[in-house]
């Protein structure tokens, strides 16, 4: 979550002294906001509204657990689907990242003001889980295999390059990325030589076994 919203409402000397207008926030420092109006283009200094945080609850998912906790935000800050932030619980502090915005009991959406928010539904990302497939040794469809790595979330897969998980080797040849993350990529399923997913973006690793043929492909 950003720490402050994307837009203000506020007087603009240069146009508008009388009344308020919309303004965007270019950068904050010192106490102040650097603003653009966008009605005129003038950039000036302005004073953000000092607002109380609402709490809200959080929801986390981590390997197949949930739990719940709380985070404070400013009413009036946008938040998004895919955006990250830091909660504290009594046995740790970490990463998580927003899955789903529950606005009332019957609604989901990808993006809301903070105030709207119900629950935050969250997974965690600073230590992940990752779901491996590794292609059949010698082409035979029937020795195909899966695996789960326990990753830190910045870890990086690369496409072409060879991977040691414990006893298991493999080369990246294909990976799928989480939907909360497609943003970030220029595809959802990538399979070009250098392409590369950290493991908290990763829905699915491919792979072959060392020493085995590129044949036959999961896709």
């Amino acid at each position: 979550m950003s720490e402050h919203p994307d837009r203000i409402a506020v007087h603009c000397p240069s146009c508008t002294p009388a009344e308020e207008t919309v303004h965007e926030v270019l950068s904050a420092g010192g106490g102040q906001l650097t603003v653009r109006c966008t009605e005129c283009d003038h950039v000036h200094k302005a004073q953000p509204d000092e607002e109380s945080d609402v709490e809200r609850p959080v929801i986390v998912s981590q390997d197949g657990d949930s739990f719940s906790t709380t985070v404070s935000v400013p009413p009036s800050e946008r938040v998004r689907v895919g955006e990250e932030f830091i909660v504290e619980t009594e046995e740790a502090i970490m990463q998580v990242r927003i899955t789903d915005l529950e606005t009332d009991t019957e609604t989901r959406a990808a993006t809301a003001d903070a105030e709207e928010v119900e629950t935050f539904w969250t997974r965690a990302v600073d230590n992940v889980s990752v779901d491996v497939t590794l292609h059949p040794r010698q082409g035979d469809p029937d020795d195909t295999r899966s695996l789960t790595a326990h990753l830190p979330g910045d870890y990086k897969f690369t496409i072409g390059e060879t991977v040691s998980l414990g006893e298991d080797e493999f080369e990246v040849t294909n990976i799928h990325v989480r939907e909360t993350a497609i943003s970030r990529y220029p595809f959802e399923k990538l399979g070009d030589d250098g392409d590369t997913v950290v493991a908290k973006d990763v829905k699915r690793v491919y792979g072959y076994e060392e020493g085995t043929s590129r044949a036959w492909s999961a896709w």
